[in-house]
């Protein structure tokens, strides 16, 4: 099939977006490519549909495990087989992916950075026929990017397994030095391309206000605006507080975080994607993979720590390329804040190096022992037991991810995986001299395919409705069949983990690079003034701002934003100033008259701008009331 054949097939399209066919093709022609498209721009069509072009498997490599899974879950909709192998899942589960990929006619991989430093995994990898490796969220391999991830380094060390293979990366987020710095990290050889869509939104307007009053500001964007929106803050309880407080004033809203669980995620999630609850209040855990096209604003109640994941998050709105807004209110409370979060976000060296001392005697790791082994990750029974302050000691374990000495895995809701371990006759035997188990196996058997030879996944709460039974109840079943050597029943497991990607070291022997330590504070505190100086500016256009922040030096003037607005007014303030000037240049005149000079404009502009020059002592009344000129 064509590119323009599988672009209609799988997904509705008649024709490509700008950029997106040039970007395919480059792809195709055997170019190195990286790809630059604003969010909501159709990244994931420019890797996907060539991967459908090119035989082989495609590799996607990508930090954010809500995206895979929205991608994988998007993809599988299609008919298109994919699946997602993310640090933490087991290792049966591993096996399961793995051999689909090697024999299975498995079309897309997604893989997190860190799964590329597991031996099996690159063995397995070294016999796959990959025709495609897509990095996405390609700014986390740059040091001078906004959230850098040292495993991302080792991309290009799997480029040597399969030197023909095209690379190809892909962000929404990029500066100059950045660009470049992929490129470089990625090995892009002598034939590559670079494609960069202005980061311009003709349809978004952003707006920062000073403001006390967030809420009553929120209030009045909300009624006037309306349709579908988000509200970001940073912390959970405010999520819950602020959506409450809304939904107290008439409007239909709910919260979202990271520490819901998952029923209640995706249940909130699906109401707001449907209308039901045009606003949700949320922290940055939301958006990643949320292809809402109706948003008509976005509103930041807290300050991003950078520019790029305000671009990232305001960029959510107006993805239907109607007219939307992206609001910051903020006031000095928040701008001091933001410099508190930056300062704990850096404890000193020494401190990270008793956290992972801590770390590693609370799972009691000797010595040179500990790789790749995984335990319940429980962060307040650490810090209570060694005396740590939560955010610092969260921010130490951030630091040695980045060192690469531990992974701490997004929060994952895991799939339970189910086989059938017994023959076809013997499972009927069950069947029939044990009748209370017989419906459950009967749907089982109706609903999932290939469970004699495999594992598949399975869900519990679907099953359950079926039956008109509780999710519970069919979970003891399924338990007591596994006790029983009938099937082998792995139950999806949502505890957090903590993973252990180095042998432990003693603290002595511990090195974190101050080299590395000091980019990384610098470059943090680059963005957090870059972010300060956005919101505080009143000279640029805020569109014009974002885009010299990335590179574009156009000068693009939106005319709408709160800067231009302010410009607008004042313009055509002075210009009513110069033209009454022209007018009383020695011929007084009254009000009246003075009015009826310029029919074409408000005359309450025209008194209330005079009254401020009478103030000013520019002009003055006569006996006759009489304007003129002092």
């Amino acid at each position: 099939m064509t590119i323009h054949e599988i672009l209609k097939k799988y997904w509705g399209y008649d024709k490509f977006r700008p950029l997106q066919e040039d970007i395919i093709n480059s792809v195709l022609n055997g170019y190195d490519t990286l790809a630059l498209l604003p969010t909501g721009g159709g990244k994931s069509i420019c890797f996907q549909v060539p991967a459908m072009a090119l035989d082989g498997l495609c590799i996607v490599i990508s930090p954010l495990i809500a995206l895979m899974k929205d991608q994988v879950q998007h993809l599988q909709e299609k008919g298109i087989k994919a699946e997602a192998l993310v640090s933490g899942i087991g290792v049966r589960d591993t096996e399961r992916i793995i051999n689909n990929c090697l024999y299975g006619g498995m079309k897309f991989l997604y893989v997190s950075p860190e799964r590329l430093k597991n031996r099996g995994f690159i063995e397995a990898f070294k016999q796959m026929k990959i025709g495609l490796i897509a990095v996405d969220e390609a700014h986390c391999i740059s040091q001078w990017g906004y959230d850098f991830r040292p495993p991302y380094l080792e991309i290009a060390q799997i480029r040597a397994f399969h030197p023909k293979t095209v690379i190809m990366a892909l962000t929404a987020t990029a500066t100059p030095a950045v660009v470049t710095d992929i490129q470089d990290k990625l090995a892009f050889g002598k034939r590559r391309n670079v494609f960069q869509k202005s980061f311009y939104r003709e349809n978004l307007t952003y707006m920062a206000f000073y403001e006390e009053d967030k809420y009553s500001r929120m209030l009045r964007i909300i009624a006037a605006v309306k349709g579908s929106g988000i509200v970001y803050v940073r912390n959970r309880r405010r999520t819950q507080e602020i959506a409450e407080f809304l939904t107290s004033k008439g409007i239909r809203a709910s919260y979202y975080h990271a520490g819901l669980k998952t029923e209640d995620r995706d249940a909130r999630q699906k109401r707001w994607m449907d209308g039901h609850t045009p606003v949700i209040v949320a922290t940055n855990a939301f958006g990643m993979g949320i292809d809402k096209p109706d948003v008509r604003y976005v509103i930041h109640l807290d300050l991003p720590d950078s520019p790029e994941a305000y671009f990232q998050e305001a960029g959510r709105g107006g993805r239907d390329e109607k007219q939307a807004y992206a609001v910051i209110l903020y006031n000095n409370t928040d701008i001091d804040q933001l410099r508190q979060n930056f300062a704990t976000a850096y404890p000193p060296l020494q401190y990270i190096r008793n956290a992972y001392r801590a770390v590693c005697n609370f799972y009691q790791i000797p010595e040179g022992s500990g790789l790749n082994q995984k335990f319940n990750f429980d962060p307040m029974a650490i810090c209570d037991t060694y005396g740590f302050q939560v955010v610092p000691f969260f921010s130490a374990l951030r630091f040695l991810e980045k060192e690469g000495l531990i992974i701490i895995p997004e929060r994952q809701e895991t799939t339970s995986h189910l086989k059938i371990i017994v023959s076809n006759e013997e499972l009927y035997r069950f069947q029939v001299g044990n009748p209370i188990y017989n419906d459950l196996i009967k749907l089982i058997l109706r609903m999932y395919g290939g469970l004699f030879t495999t594992y598949v996944s399975i869900n519990e709460k679907a099953i359950a409705r079926k039956m008109y039974r509780d999710e519970e109840n069919i979970v003891s079943l399924l338990c007591k069949l596994h006790k029983m050597n009938y099937i082998d029943y792995q139950e999806k497991e949502n505890c957090p983990q903590i993973i252990f990607s180095s042998p432990c070291v003693s603290p002595q022997s511990l090195y974190i690079s101050d080299a590395n330590y000091k980019t990384l504070k610098e470059n943090a505190l680059v963005r957090i003034n870059a972010m300060i100086d956005y919101v505080r500016g009143s000279q640029y256009c805020r569109s014009s701002a974002l885009l010299y922040y990335f590179g574009e030096k156009n000068n693009i003037r939106c005319g709408r934003c709160d800067v231009c607005i302010a410009k607008n007014r004042e313009n055509s303030a002075e210009t009513l100033r110069q033209n009454i000037l022209e007018l009383l240049n020695n011929n007084p005149m009254t009000m009246k008259t003075l009015c009826a000079k310029m029919p074409s404009l408000n005359e309450k502009a025209i008194t209330g701008t005079v009254r401020e020059m009478i103030d000013y002592n520019i002009l003055a009344c006569d006996e006759d009331m009489r304007l003129y000129i002092k």
